[in-house]
């Protein structure tokens, strides 16, 4: 009796078409062994599916796949997935694309630069037909301090170094990097929220993270301090963030994410004096270069290489 064939194993991208498209062509070009095919346009066998590209696959729709190994995400986070439903053998990728790394910094430059210099409060008193002075500081006067030390914080930290801020880290792991001061675990979180002055949280959004911005932590901060929230928004508690900005605790927050996204009309955030809020685009997958950074990974796949934003599943980043 003649040996069946094996059985095709293929990519299935699930998600926006015209990122589709761009990521259809890099990966045929460049890794022609594993067939790339669009949930949408192309005829697909479920058994043939081994590895998903997607932002945000339903459990009903990962549930199709019973041969699924590999699940990548197409941008820096993985909590937007439904990790909880896939069989523990399957491994979670997340994107680490230079455009979203370099987007992040930009925006945490941007929001350091405009809170250390009161621009919401500037913008408030324009808006009320009022010229209002308040004394202004240099940025070796402003401590800014990043929770999460991974490629983004790490990038971000870069590009503030030559704006002068005297800068600080905090992460679940120690770490050391140059010129920054590096706080770790619990019993580095109080003493790293005592001297920070611009808080940005750019950590993942894990069990232990989630509601991480809170009442309990603003009041650890220095009164008058500032919050930024480009991470996700389910580590901030809204009605605590609003309580610490009327009391004065702290004096602004800028956030990128918020939950739900996007946020009903009436909410408060939308008209509060003291929040600048951006629609989630601090950083965004960008299509070539994402798509050269999966290439890349399953050329490591085939070469039996470890893949580059492998996420251990017990930690959930």
């Amino acid at each position: 009796m003649a040996e069946e064939d094996p059985l095709e194993v293929t990519l299935l991208y699930h998600g926006l078409e015209e990122r589709g498209r761009v990521w259809c062509d890099i990966a045929t070009r460049r890794v022609p062994e594993i067939p790339f095919l669009r949930w949408g346009h192309d005829d697909v066998d479920p058994l043939a599916v081994r590895y998903i590209a997607a932002w945000n696959a339903p459990p009903e729709f990962i549930a199709q796949f019973p041969n699924l190994e590999i699940l990548f995400s197409v941008g820096a986070g993985i909590d937007q997935l439904p990790l909880a439903a896939l069989p523990p053998q399957v491994r979670v990728v997340r994107m680490v694309e230079q455009g979203i790394i370099t987007g992040m910094a930009e925006y945490v430059a941007m929001a350091c630069l405009a809170l250390h210099r009161d621009l919401p409060f500037f913008i408030s008193e324009q808006r009320a037909g009022r010229w209002s002075y308040r004394h202004t500081r240099l940025a070796s006067e402003s401590r800014v301090g990043i929770m999460g030390l991974g490629e983004l914080g790490r990038a971000s930290l870069e590009m503030l170094r030559p704006l002068g801020f005297p800068l600080s880290g905090w992460s679940r792991s120690a770490r050391t990097i140059e010129g920054v001061t590096c706080f770790a675990g619990e019993a580095g979180f109080d003493a790293f929220l005592a001297q920070t002055d611009i808080l940005i949280c750019l950590l993942p959004l894990t069990e232990g993270t989630r509601g991480i911005l809170c009442r309990e932590t603003f009041a650890k901060m220095p009164v008058g301090s500032a919050v930024v929230n480009a991470g996700r928004g389910g580590h901030l508690v809204a009605n605590d963030l609003i309580a610490a900005l009327d009391s004065g605790q702290l004096r602004a927050a800028m956030l990128d994410v918020t939950s739900p996204e996007p946020l009903p009309e009436t909410h408060a955030f939308y008209r509060h004096p003291a929040i600048f809020l951006t629609p989630h685009v601090a950083a965004e997958t960008r299509h070539e270069t994402a798509g050269n950074v999966l290439a890349d990974n399953l050329e490591r796949l085939l070469a039996g290489e470890a893949m580059l934003g492998e996420v251990d599943r017990t930690r959930g980043y």
